[in-house]
């Protein structure tokens, strides 16, 4: 039975401390990076580089309960590590590696398993609603559920407890992940804390989660599920016709219009100065201004944002690019880090060697 350690959600939800603590980030390769993955994950967890020795991941073998394509599964793994690089990850400041590169995280996640209670992972959010699916289709509970989907809270727990983390930023869906990192850690610092104990890890809320979302091209919250995402590294032409596709009302130019309720404004707030969206927002209601005009200042400001990130995109994804010798030094400073507490693992529960 797990141990009560379970971290209050109260003390969950804050922001960094100073510095010395570990903070560690997961990010899982499931889709090519876009708009609100950058304004809702990546700045957010790259800033905690300034407060904690901050550690980075790509999240390889998680993609894996869903991702059976393996040319896509390649791809996607390279390039959401090339979109964290360009957009300001700095391998030289922090660890980044890819999850596969270090086997000491399996060999862990084995053991940690044989203390985690199977009532534990029936509770997990995604398992349960998986079967919840299932249910209301009038299938078996556990129709086409793999054990990945029911055994990731273990792996994600490891990934956690193997860099001995401090916190993990994360969205407040997936708080359960942290809570369940620090229920397992209870649970082994019960049974063999005399000889290690691990990190008990806290979870903070990045402010840009508390904020708005930032909106899909149809309206709802942008995302890969939907199909409404706009893609970071689109060749500029395509950013463009994506941007000019996105749905407006019928107003009239010359009609006022309400900033609030156009998906192109929204966007605009999250990538224009305080001065440009002011003055936009004054210019639409006061009319004179078409939905087409607001396309194009989108496209305008998005573009100078991105093209840099563009470029250095394109040249990250080149085979045999920087990319593979940042992700190598990585994979040796996570394995040197891995080992050391994979060693005290072992000798905690009886093997030697």
């Amino acid at each position: 039975m797990a141990a009560k350690s379970r971290v209050p959600v109260s003390r969950m939800i804050r922001m960094p401390q100073p510095a010395t603590k570990v903070s560690l980030t997961g990010i899982k390769p499931t889709g090519e990076p876009h708009l609100g993955n950058l304004i809702g994950a990546i700045r957010p967890a790259l800033k905690l580089a300034e407060e904690y020795d901050s550690i980075y991941f790509i999240a390889d073998y998680h993609a894996l309960t869903s991702e059976r394509d393996p040319a896509a599964f390649r791809h996607y793994t390279r390039a959401v590590a090339a979109a964290w690089m360009a957009a300001g990850l700095d391998p030289d400041r922090t660890i980044f590696y890819r999850q596969s590169d270090v086997p000491e995280i399996f060999e862990l996640t084995w053991i940690m398993s044989c203390v985690t209670g199977k009532g534990l992972m029936n509770r997990a959010h995604a398992y349960k609603a998986a079967r919840d699916r299932n249910v209301e289709a009038g299938e078996e509970p556990d129709f086409g559920i793999n054990m990945g989907l029911y055994n990731y809270p273990v792996l994600m727990a490891v990934d956690i407890l193997m860099m001995e983390s401090d916190v993990v930023p994360v969205g407040r869906d997936q708080l359960q992940h942290v809570e369940y990192a620090a229920d397992i850690a209870g649970s082994f610092n019960h049974l063999y804390g005399s000889s290690y104990r691990f990190t008990i890890p806290e979870a903070i809320i990045p402010e840009a989660d508390t904020a708005h979302t930032v909106p899909g091209i149809d309206g709802r919250k942008m995302s890969k599920s939907y199909d409404n995402t706009l893609p970071l590294f689109l060749p500029e032409n395509q950013l463009k016709k994506l941007v000019r596709r996105i749905p407006t009302d019928s107003t009239p130019v010359e009609e006022p219009k309400d900033p609030d309720s156009s998906t192109v404004f929204q966007i605009l707030e999250h990538f224009a100065t305080p001065e440009v969206i002011a003055d936009t927002r004054k210019r639409l209601e006061a009319g004179g201004v078409g939905w087409g005009e607001l396309k194009n200042q989108l496209f305008e400001v998005l573009n100078a944002e991105l093209a840099p990130l563009r470029e250095r995109y394109t040249e990250l994804m080149e085979p045999g690019s920087d990319l593979d010798k940042y992700l190598a030094e990585g994979a040796a400073k996570a394995r040197e880090r891995a080992g050391r507490v994979l060693r005290s693992v072992r000798g905690a529960i009886g093997i030697d060697g």
